[in-house]
């Protein structure tokens, strides 16, 4: 019974691995990755606009999870984050608020997926792979957890995939990566939901070439000009972050 288990063991431990790598070959073999550009948005939108106005909560719901399985098959966000913009539009008039909080839950639901999968029998293949890398934070995370975390999702140098699974490796509570993940991803995802948003009326304007990114921004002009603004805020948090807080720490 003993051999059996050490058989079957190394098997059972890649599992997670398998079924994530399963996934991302799944996803691109059937072509579906062609779908997550402007133009496939811009095909579309019809149908979709017409979708959400006769069952905006279901299509909430759908996109939701689907941003999870896409997050958890550590599929490429943007798009997908733009899209979302542009689908639920501005609440209000100037605030993406819709897509941002399902983006956010999406993305928080597919990283917690991560998480667990990172905390099973395979946490230990992933950290000895990354042995070198997860030194070099360990030292930082060991001193304040929980503000490492969430600098850590505020921060956008730091790869999505990297930041879902790193912190399962380094021994992070789950209750800690959870609020962080949930509330590090707003300002991110904010700003990108309302590029999307903004960007709306050119993605369904078929007068607009896609393909020219110039004449795409002139488009734009300064009905993105608040986004853009959004993003430039949110690109300056590691500079701020280096300037005073490392600072602090070395003082």
């Amino acid at each position: 019974m003993d051999e059996s288990t050490k058989t079957t063991n190394p098997f059972i431990r890649f599992i997670p691995l398998i079924i994530i790598v399963g996934g991302l070959v799944t996803f691109f073999a059937s072509g579906a990755n062609q779908y997550l550009n402007l133009q496939s948005l811009r095909d579309n939108i019809g149908w979709i606009d017409a979708q959400v106005a006769k069952n905006l909560l279901l299509v909430i719901v759908i996109y939701a999870l689907a941003y999870a399985a896409a997050t958890a098959f550590m599929v490429p966000g943007l798009i997908i984050t733009l899209a979302g913009g542009a689908l639920f539009g501005l609440s209000f008039g100037f605030l993406p608020l819709i897509s941002t909080a399902a983006t956010v839950v999406g993305a928080t639901l597919g990283a917690s997926i991560l998480f667990v999968i990172a905390k099973t029998s395979l946490g230990e293949v992933l950290r000895k792979v990354a042995g070198p890398f997860l030194g070099k934070m360990e030292d930082e995370f060991n001193q304040s957890p929980i503000s490492y975390l969430f600098v850590m999702r505020l921060v956008p140098a730091v790869p999505f995939a990297v930041a879902n699974i790193a912190p399962a490796l380094l021994g992070a509570k789950y209750r800690h990566y959870l609020v962080t993940t949930f509330f590090g991803i707003i300002p991110g995802t904010m700003a990108y939901s309302w590029v999307g948003a903004s960007a709306a009326d050119f993605i369904r304007d078929e007068t607009v070439s896609l393909d020219d990114t110039n004449a795409l921004i002139g488009s734009l002009g300064a009905k993105v000009a608040p986004a853009l603004i959004a993003l430039f805020a949110v690109a300056l948090i590691p500079v701020i972050y280096k300037r005073f807080f490392k600072k602090n720490k070395a003082v």
